[in-house]
């Protein structure tokens, strides 16, 4: 088999095993209704993004870091004349998106079910370590996993972070996810083997050129892609 050295399965979390982006963009068009009465849409999501990436050194990724995200933005629009009642339903919207229901994507479940049997898989993703911890107790598929990696970011170093912790080269692990940013292009560059998988909608920060030439690297439509490709 061409992939019979691959010793680990790495896959990523939001938008790859279940549903996540989907919700931030639902939670941002009632931030921006919240704020209509103040400025344009267009002025509010781009210094919404503007402060998004300030924020991300500090607070990291994930719902909370969004929440802190859009009330600095609201006091910015609103000239530091926030009214109570918006840092009220901000904090309904952050509230409301932690309590969304874990929906997996199509044929995840089957296809991990598949591959535990011949491999160890590992979960390697970013964002707030109570929420990705909350969101894998739900959806059921921690039995699948032999490791799970929350980390703060998905640069190469936070990737031979883990393959240091699993003892393991990177030529032995495969990376499967929906942003060629934070999944993809570390995982390749460091010499392992990564397969993209987009999902309906991206995160401005996360979208990057698509122009990948690498031996290493695959397509797929769904996860379930996978199998053809692990398996031969």
């Amino acid at each position: 088999m061409q992939l019979d050295h691959i010793k680990i399965l790495g896959f990523d979390a939001d938008d790859t095993l279940w549903n996540n982006e989907t919700f931030f963009r639902e939670a941002e068009v009632d931030f921006f209704q919240l704020l209509n009465e103040y400025a344009p849409r267009a002025q509010v999501e781009k210094k919404l993004f503007e402060i998004e990436m300030q924020n991300l050194e500090q607070y990291g990724y994930g719902i909370k870091s969004f929440v802190l995200s859009m009330t600095e933005t609201a006091l910015f629009i609103t000239d530091q004349k926030l009214p109570g009642r918006i840092t009220h339903e901000i904090l309904e919207i952050g509230k409301a998106m932690l309590a969304k229901p874990v929906k997996l994507l199509h044929e995840v479940e089957e296809t991990l079910g598949r591959l535990t049997e011949t491999h160890e898989l590992v979960v390697a993703t970013k964002g707030d370590l109570l929420d990705q911890q909350r969101k894998l107790r739900k959806s059921g598929l921690a039995k699948y996993f032999h490791h799970i990696e929350i980390m703060p970011d998905k640069q190469i170093t936070d990737y031979q972070n883990m393959l240091a912790r699993l003892k393991i080269p990177a030529q032995n692990f495969f990376m499967t996810g929906n942003s060629i940013k934070s999944d993809i292009l570390p995982v390749l560059e460091m010499g392992g083997y990564a397969m993209h998988v987009p999902y309906h909608t991206t995160w401005a920060h996360e979208d990057v050129k698509d122009d990948i030439q690498s031996p290493n690297f695959y397509r797929g439509q769904t996860l379930a892609d996978l199998l053809k490709i692990i398996e031969g």
